[in-house]
């Protein structure tokens, strides 16, 4: 019998950067949250392990015998092959964790036919940095490269959020390769809510201000003029998000966004 799972979108709420380690990779805290839609991964036994992509951003991810659903799969034993389809609705390169939150959903997929084994946190980071938040994808505290998870009161569940993409693609190692050793410090405040208050993104000043995308630029000033609780750009960009008082808010401000940029990338959901 097949099993679907959504690879939930990953919003950074708040990301400060520490400090550039030894290995090349960046020490830093980020407030993981998570919207309730995605990317869809239907799978069903196989003899052997297959991937096969559609959607309207499939062609941007790598071949389906080298994407992280496939990588995923490689890294989790078990007693037959699963095949695989993966509906591509979440950007690539946009700071919405789109690969990790596959190989995440792949996680929940085995865990649910087969169990996983007792190191499959290790697994899943060996895949990348957001990929074991991605795997239960619920709010969290990561820290060190991300992958040091904390869990906290999450009183920001349900809470309406707007994701925007000025369809452009900004890689998180071109990012982190402007940055200047300057950072915030450590992410201030209690429960989800207080530090998505309290904390910023330190990637989005580079973005803007040293990398100087424009794109993203006007997207957080789109998103200001739709009078949010909050608005920020996620992980590394180019997605920019926001937060309303409730669902009747937030649509408006998908169709304002929709009539005046129709060429932009969006999605209205809630968070988990």
């Amino acid at each position: 019998m097949a099993i679907t799972q959504t690879a939930y979108a990953k919003i950074n709420l708040a990301l400060h950067l520490q400090r550039r380690r030894d290995d090349g990779y960046q020490e830093l805290e980020t407030l993981f949250a998570f919207v309730d839609t995605g990317d869809t991964l239907t799978a069903d036994r196989s003899e052997h392990d297959s991937v096969e992509t559609f959607g309207e951003f499939a062609g941007g991810i790598d071949s389906p015998f080298d994407n992280l659903v496939a990588k995923a799969l490689n890294v989790l034993p078990r007693p037959d092959g699963l095949s695989v389809s993966l509906e591509k609705n979440l950007p690539v390169a946009a700071g919405l964790g789109g690969g990790s939150a596959d190989a995440g959903a792949v996680f929940r997929m085995v865990r649910e036919r087969y169990g996983l084994p007792d190191d499959w946190q290790e697994r899943a980071a060996g895949l990348g940095a957001d990929v074991p938040a991605c795997v239960d994808s619920v709010t969290c505290i990561g820290r060190g490269t991300g992958t040091e998870l904390t869990p906290l009161n999450n009183d920001l569940a349900g809470a309406p959020v707007l994701l925007v993409n000025p369809r452009v693609q900004i890689f998180t190692k071109q990012v982190f390769i402007e940055w200047r050793g300057i950072g915030r410090g450590r992410l201030q405040g209690g429960t989800a809510r207080e530090i998505m208050m309290a904390n910023g993104n330190d990637l989005q000043t580079i973005v803007t201000d040293d990398l100087q995308i424009i794109e993203v630029v006007l997207a957080l000033n789109s998103l200001s003029d739709t009078d949010p609780v909050i608005h920020r750009m996620s992980g590394s960009g180019a997605t920019c998000f926001a937060l309303y008082t409730d669902n009747a808010a937030r649509d408006v401000a998908l169709q304002e966004i929709n009539t005046r940029h129709p060429d932009w990338w969006t999605m209205a959901g809630n968070l988990r």
